[in-house]
């Protein structure tokens, strides 16, 4: 981040992640309607050419779908979404579908479907997905759901078109924590993935930070400045109701869930500097992992729960470290420049993401978790808070455009870029449900 910018030394002054004092201040203004940004970078060519014809019904319905499913897949980087306005009339059933029109506009794929409005209210969604090619039928489903759940429906049918089409599935039903902070006010929100819909878990005059979600994606855990100093929370997102995991004297702050539900890694400064530790679910149980006068934050569990990246400057400069999960067998996982924090695992195991600083530039980057060469994936320069998409396909992270903090997701090759939201005040901390 540039250090010249009033938000990265509000940023540096809050965040107790990496320099005691690493405690980055977060807030969330009142939900707002989006503006998303898709900007992609090569690979067009690979990309599956798709079209999505209006779904038969009202048009405001078929109209709020079609952006719903087109921006879930067109923000994955691996489909193309082509026009089908010129093919009349415009099909709803399989048997009105005249392939060689599709297959003029390029298309390898179509959806069509239908919304009919039921006896009681609700809404009836069918679609169908189709091979242009082949004209075959590759899946089809019918949804009832209220009319306020057609933004969640979009993204289940886009969950479907691109486990499909690409073999893997889908990530875009699954929703994104962050905290926002407008004007003196913080809010920990949760969203759906492309950044709509946004609930408000819980706000508060002093920061918020550092949200992270439980294995089984029923709670959050977070760090709450409202006794005056940093203290860690588990919160229900089903009934609100909320415990304190650590307050013990000095800073409680970067809480990561282990896989298993049954306890989380959390940074302590209570018995010799910025130190990692595990703390049962209940609050109970506090081991230390780490020792030594250095600075040790910023833990990620690997997916099998075996181990942690961390974030250390025990070699003199930030870095990311691995260690197993008791402790020991300590070893540095990043060598190239002296700049690199925020760990975090992907859902495989098989890499990880980072921030890395290069030239005054703060970047996500990703690394073999094996080793290897280090990937800069973004191009801008006040990146922070990696996380990857529960398919491993996409990461959010937030950044910094026209002066404020905004969410934004890279493609895992780098290529397309997408900025989500673009809203009143600073958008921080993005943490994808698992």
């Amino acid at each position: 981040m540039l250090k010249s910018s009033p938000m990265y030394k509000s940023y540096l002054t809050i965040r107790a992640a990496f320099l005691t004092v690493l405690l980055l201040v977060l807030g969330f203004a009142q939900a707002a309607h989006a503006v998303m940004t898709i900007e992609v970078f090569g690979g067009a060519a690979s990309r599956i050419p798709v079209s999505m014809v209006p779904f038969a019904g009202n048009p405001e319905q078929s109209r709020l779908l079609s952006e719903v499913v087109g921006g879930d897949l067109t923000r994955s980087g691996q489909i193309k979404m082509v026009d089908a306005a010129s093919v009349t009339p415009p099909p709803s059933e399989v048997e009105q579908v005249v392939y060689p029109s599709f297959r003029a506009l390029g298309a390898d794929a179509v959806v069509i479907g239908r919304i009919l409005p039921l006896p009681n209210g609700q809404l009836e969604v069918r679609f169908r997905l189709l091979d242009v090619v082949k004209q075959t039928q590759l899946a089809g489903f019918s949804y009832t759901v209220a009319p306020s759940q057609l933004r969640s429906t979009g993204h289940r049918i886009a969950d479907v078109v691109y486990e499909k089409l690409t073999g893997v599935p889908g990530a875009f039903s699954k929703r994104i924590a962050y905290v926002l902070k407008q004007g003196k006010r913080y809010q920990l929100q949760v969203a759906d993935s492309d950044g709509q819909g946004a609930q408000t878990v819980v706000s508060s005059n002093e920061p918020i930070i550092s949200p992270a979600w439980s294995s089984d994606d029923s709670q959050l855990a977070y760090v709450s400045f409202e006794k005056k100093k940093p203290v860690v929370y588990a919160q229900s997102l089903a009934n609100g109701a909320r415990r304190v995991l650590a307050n013990f004297k000095g800073s409680n702050s970067a809480p990561a869930w282990a896989p298993n539900g049954n306890h989380l890694a959390v940074v302590l400064t209570r018995d010799d500097g910025s130190q990692i530790y595990t703390i049962n679910a209940n609050g109970s149980g506090v081991t230390r992992l780490t020792h030594g006068g250095n600075i040790d934050t910023e833990p990620s569990w690997s997916p099998d729960g075996t181990s942690l990246l961390f974030t250390s400057d025990r070699g003199g400069s930030p870095q990311v470290y691995r260690m197993n999960a008791s402790g020991g067998d300590i070893k540095r996982m990043t060598f190239e420049g002296n700049y690199n924090v925020s760990p975090t695992w992907s859902p495989d195991g098989k890499r990880f993401a980072f921030i890395h600083r290069e030239g005054g530039r703060y970047q996500v980057a990703m690394q073999d978790s094996s080793g290897g060469q280090m990937q800069i994936l973004t191009d801008s320069a006040q990146d922070e808070s990696p996380s990857f998409a529960p398919n491993g396909m996409l990461i959010v992270y937030a950044t910094v455009i026209n002066g404020r903090g905004v969410l934004a997701t890279v493609s895992v090759d780098g290529k397309t870029r997408t900025r989500l939201s673009d809203r009143a005040g600073d958008m921080r901390e993005p943490a994808w449900e698992p």
